[in-house]
């Protein structure tokens, strides 16, 4: 079989790969991306897209409840289940049309089907009883993870759900059990809890959110309970069981007590597992720590030609921290000069209500890593934009390297923070101290203001507070 030969061949189209894909072409290389589901990945079809179109939804139902607090009214309340579903993946379907699109205007050869490293730049990719042979002088791995399963009771997507089988729920749980407090786990927690499902959380760490600030998490939990979720922490479940009409599960909680109790649904969001599986990467002699691919900051694996990127290399397991590694790794095998990946300048989001957002250090981190810190926090009741809209519960906080003014991290939970913290991932990016910050002019009435406040308040020069 005559073998097709690029420039670059790239094994997965998520957000790593087919953004790699677009820069590698943009830098005139031949490129093909292989791909053996949809383009874009979990992400734009399973993930990050479609789940925050449901959350919108929520969002919305949520507001549509408390009509009367804006002086509105409103009457007859009420959702259609498979609607709101079908708006998710039309949002997801539009996406991934979109990059189709792309692939085309840029020139790239997409390639549907299983591929699997036949050699250091070889892919062999099967579709059906089909067989392609792709040659390049470079490859890069983008091949993503997946949901782990619960030890010994895999999602049936009847009872038992993960990610994937939650966004196109068949029924609207009544009772419904998350396993695991993580983004992905708040963020079901919070739509099935405002659509109005009765919620139970569950996490073996001893705090929701457990990467997150502690104060961050001290307060989410707070807040979720108010909202009606019950929030199980440091405890474990064992011994679940679906049956026809419900699943039921021993519960362990924090003081050793176990019961059993039964759900409608059960979500697990207990982390993720890297697809490493029959790819190739053993006969190559490819590197994996915990099954994920060791590299450099780069992307490089180590073998001559392989690269690696995104979730199929570990943490942190984000979209973005996928794209821009990469433009990294497309950008250094094209020989120009680049910087390897900074993670403590990499955002988190969880896009629960309220909205979590974080980047670098918590306070808890910064002091164990021997720095001297001052720490500012502001309150949304401070801010009159957040009372103008209804949105007066959470704060910002900011933690600084007393000696030098860097910034070490910032914390924000409330409303649209995932939006404001890229402030202050630019802020890091650019080296930037605290005068830098508080010199710098902030519009009102914004909620951004309450980002300078929370720095003004980290040397004893809050105004509002």
């Amino acid at each position: 079989m005559t073998a097709e030969s690029f420039d670059l061949v790239i094994l997965g189209s998520g957000p790593g790969g087919y953004v790699a894909a677009i820069r590698a072409a943009q830098l005139g290389q031949k490129v093909a991306i292989v791909e053996r589901e949809r383009l874009g990945g979990i992400c734009l079809n399973w993930g990050c897209i479609p789940t925050k179109a449901l959350l919108r939804t929520s969002e919305i139902y949520h507001y549509m409840q408390h009509a009367a607090d804006y002086g509105l009214s409103a009457t007859g309340i009420g959702f259609d289940l498979a609607k709101v579903t079908e708006r998710s993946r039309k949002v997801a379907g539009q996406l991934n049309s979109g990059v189709k699109s792309l692939m085309k205007k840029n020139k790239i050869t997409v390639v549907e089907g299983s591929g699997t490293l036949t050699g250091a730049t070889q892919v062999t990719v099967t579709t059906g009883d089909q067989t392609r042979v792709l040659d390049a002088k470079n490859l890069i791995i983008a091949t993503g993870a997946r949901a782990r399963d619960l030890p010994g009771v895999p999602a049936d997507g009847q009872r038992i759900w993960t990610y994937r089988h939650a966004m196109v729920p068949p029924e609207m749980p009544t009772k419904l059990l998350v396993i695991g407090s993580g983004a992905i786990g708040i963020e079901f927690a919070s739509f099935y809890n405002d659509m109005g499902a009765e919620v139970t959380v569950v996490e073996m760490l001893d705090r929701v959110l457990p990467v997150e600030d502690e104060e961050v998490s001290a307060f989410m939990a707070k807040t979720l309970a108010k909202q009606g979720m019950r929030i199980l922490t440091g405890a474990k479940v064992s011994d679940v069981k679906p049956g026809a009409d419900a699943v039921s599960a021993v519960i362990t909680t924090a003081d050793g007590k176990a019961t059993t109790e039964s759900f409608s649904h059960v979500i697990v969001a207990i982390g993720i597992v890297p697809n490493t599986e029959n790819i190739g990467l053993e006969a190559l002699g490819i590197t994996t720590d915990r099954g994920h691919i060791v590299t450099d900051g780069f992307g490089r694996t180590g073998i001559d030609g392989v690269w690696a990127i995104g979730d199929v290399t570990g943490a942190p397991w984000l979209a973005h921290k996928a794209s821009h590694e990469g433009i990294i790794a497309v950008e250094t095998m094209a020989g120009l000069h680049t910087h390897p990946i900074d993670k403590g300048n990499i955002p988190g989001c969880t896009y629960s209500r309220p909205q979590v957002a974080s980047v670098g250090m918590t306070e808890v981190k910064a002091r164990a890593a021997g720095h001297e810190v001052k720490v500012g926090k502001f309150p949304f009741i401070g801010n009159g934009k957040a009372i103008a809209l209804g949105e007066a519960e959470g704060f910002v906080k900011t933690v600084f390297d007393a000696a030098t003014g860097e910034l070490l991290g910032a914390h924000m939970v409330g409303a649209e923070v995932t939006e404001l913290i890229q402030g202050y991932v630019i802020a890091r990016q650019l080296e930037t101290t605290e005068q830098d910050l508080i010199h710098t002019v902030f519009a009102h009435p914004t909620l951004s203001e309450m980002m300078h406040e929370s720095v003004l308040g980290a040397y004893g020069r809050a105004i509002h507070f």
